[in-house]
């Protein structure tokens, strides 16, 4: 008995290995194409250039192909948004004071709540207004994957959503400096923090932010990094929605918490009790971008442009709505709010 289990493992190794090792040696490809990019320009993140690439070389891979991509497309994500966790500690977002922490969490919402209600008006799905919400209010690219999990959005809406997310933060770079220095007349500091709470890719804020110094710098990247803190309580809450609303096609329920944002919200308390080695947190960083940049590539390669361009215009105007708001709601927030 012992002999034929012995036999049977291995060989469901070989067969597993054989239908998904092209898809995911294709994905770990687009990864390192997409970080190729990212080194060459930094404004342009590693997964949004990933997902991008995706959509651009989807319909041209083999079929082989597809059953490790999607296999990628799921754990490669849920991995890498467990390690996100190990990017921030309670005690950071701390430092920011009370005043900042309710300006962080007033924009977030606000800006979710409101891009869901704008989305509406516009007329664009349902599940494009939430990935859309997702993105540009909380973390952009790796948010909007992570709501999907218990949203199960088309994978079209997914796609635009964090297409969008490079469009507007991508325009972002240039506009919040501008607009914060020679039309708002914010201080450096305050630059920072409006970058860190309007723009929605942590490369696209770092890039915002440089032209008021290192410490905008610093400050900026503390307060976005704080809104992806926000990502665990947002995609349970929705997680609960959904379980409500019934289950899915495949005849499921989605889950009440997801194990990936539990293991986020662990890593994120290991990193606040200061028992991870400073060479670990590094490895962890580069390790969960080169998984991310796999997973997007993975969403990408499944979605065909003639669905993206069917939605394109109506998403568009979504977005430029989506980034009025949350620019507004958080410049008006850091004005009126004691820090």
């Amino acid at each position: 008995m012992s002999t034929t289990v012995e036999a049977v493992r291995p060989e469901r190794v070989r067969s597993w290995t054989r239908r998904t090792g092209p898809g995911v040696a294709v994905a770990g490809a687009g990864a390192a194409a997409a970080m190729v990019i990212n080194g060459w320009v930094p404004a342009l993140s590693a997964l949004t250039m990933a997902v991008l690439l995706g959509v651009l070389v989807g319909g041209a891979l083999p079929e082989s192909a597809a059953d490790g991509l999607q296999w990628a497309t799921r754990k490669f994500l849920r991995v890498g948004v467990v390690l996100l966790g190990l990017q921030l500690s309670v005690g950071e977002v701390l430092r920011l004071g009370p005043g900042m922490l309710a300006v962080v969490l007033v924009t977030v919402l606000a800006g979710f709540a409101g891009t869901l209600v704008l989305g509406r008006l516009v007329g664009v799905p349902k599940g494009l207004a939430l990935m859309v919400a997702t993105g540009f209010s909380i973390c952009g690219a790796s948010a909007i994957v992570a709501m999907d999990s218990v949203a199960r959005s088309r994978k079209e809406d997914v796609a635009t959503g964090v297409t969008l997310v490079t469009i507007y933060g991508s325009a972002a770079i240039v506009v919040v400096p501008f607009l914060g220095t020679h039309v708002f007349g914010l201080s450096r500091e305050s630059l920072g923090m409006w970058a860190g709470l309007s723009v929605h890719e942590v490369a696209q804020v770092v890039a915002a932010a440089s032209p008021a110094g290192a410490a905008a710098v610093g400050t900026a990247v503390i307060v976005k990094l704080t809104r992806v803190v926000l990502l665990a309580p947002m995609v349970a809450g929705m997680g609960l929605v959904e379980r409500r609303g019934g289950v899915h096609a495949e005849g499921k329920r989605p889950p009440v918490v997801p194990l990936f944002v539990v293991g986020f919200l662990v890593m994120l308390a290991l990193r606040s009790a200061g028992v991870v080695p400073g060479p670990v947190l590094a490895g962890a960083k580069d390790v969960s971008t080169v998984l991310l940049a796999a997973a997007m590539f993975g969403l990408g390669s499944a979605v065909r442009v003639k669905e993206l361009v069917r939605t394109g215009r109506r998403g568009l105007v979504l977005g430029a709505l989506s980034t009025l708001l949350v620019g507004t709601v958080a410049l008006t927030a850091l004005t009126l709010i004691p820090r």
